[in-house]
Parts: C-alpha cells; structure tokens; sequence
C-alpha cells in the first residue's frame, strides 16, 4: 500500500500515513500536497492525484521528541539489513558486548549479525574472537523512524528526512 509523509507545517516530518488518509487531509483542506506519487485515486465524479509527501496547513504541537527506541527492525533498517562482521544477509541481532558479560542493550552495542557469525560469536567478547566490524554501530538519526517504519525510503522524501540529520538511503 501507497504511503505519504506528513510534514508539519515548519516542514518537519511528523508521520507517514496512508495515502488514502493523504488524500483525505487534502480535500479536507487541512494539508497541502507538495509531491505526488504519480498515482491517481478515481471516484465517481472526480479524480486525484494521490500524494507522496503533504504538510499540514496549521502547525501541530508534538507533545514530546520522538525517541529512537531499539527494537529489531530498527537494528536492522541502520544496518541495511547486512551482517555487521562479514555482509552477508543478516537474521539476527547480536550484542557486541554480550548481556552476559554485562553488556547494555543499546544502539552502540546491538549489531545485524548472520546466523553462523552470531553462533561462532557465540557470548565471547568481541576482542577475543578473529572478528571484525564492518563499522562502528551509532544511535540513528532523528528522523530513523521513518526508514524503520517503510523500509526503502522515496526520492521525494529525502530533502525533508536528510534537514534533520538522518543519512538515509534512496529507494531503488
């Protein structure tokens, strides 16, 4: 299903919705389109162009900062979904640091890992095995959410997400 980003009316970025619910923030005049999809939604009396990104015409006060919570999909949207010692396709997580030894659950100790890197790993520590990071894991970007939420991230949306320090791929 179409997805759109909803900005604020400062041009932060705030959500992503549907783009059915896009579209109704359009034709209720709450929102403004500022990039199609090149999609069209057809009714029996009129046709629109379906939105890829839209702000908000008044500004919504967010009650409080998104936080960056670390969750599985997340590990693996800032890894692209690679093994952190040797590239492969990653399906696990793995902790750099291990939880046994005392090791925090947290970005900068939490890593994408294949199967037989996290069993060879195994609750060692990282300096006593032969393995090596790919790159030094970092708590995401503010607007991480978003790539955590859609996978690929569109083209139109990269100048709204890139403004608020998130480096995020394009879509492919």
């Amino acid at each position: 299903m179409a997805r759109a980003l909803v900005l604020n009316a400062t041009f932060e970025p705030i959500s992503v919705v549907p783009a059915r619910r896009a579209v109704v923030l359009v034709l209720s005049g709450r929102a403004e389109m500022v990039h199609e999809s090149g999609a069209v939604m057809r009714s029996a009396s009129f046709e629109i162009d379906v939105p890829s990104v839209i702000r908000l015409r008044k500004y919504v006060r967010v009650p409080y900062p998104r936080r960056n919570a670390i969750t599985r999909r997340g590990v693996f949207a800032r890894d692209d979904g690679r093994c952190q010692y040797c590239d492969a396709r990653a399906e696990s997580i793995d902790h750099i640091h291990p939880r046994s030894r005392g090791g925090r659950h947290s970005w900068e100790n939490v890593v994408a890992a294949c199967r037989p890197c996290n069993s060879a790993k195994r609750d060692r520590l990282l300096k006593n095995t032969s393995m090596r990071l790919r790159r030094q894991p970092k708590t995401p970007g503010r607007t991480a959410w978003v790539r955590a939420s859609v996978g690929r991230v569109p083209e139109p949306w990269r100048p709204y997400l890139d403004e608020f320090g998130s480096a995020v791929p394009s879509a492919s």
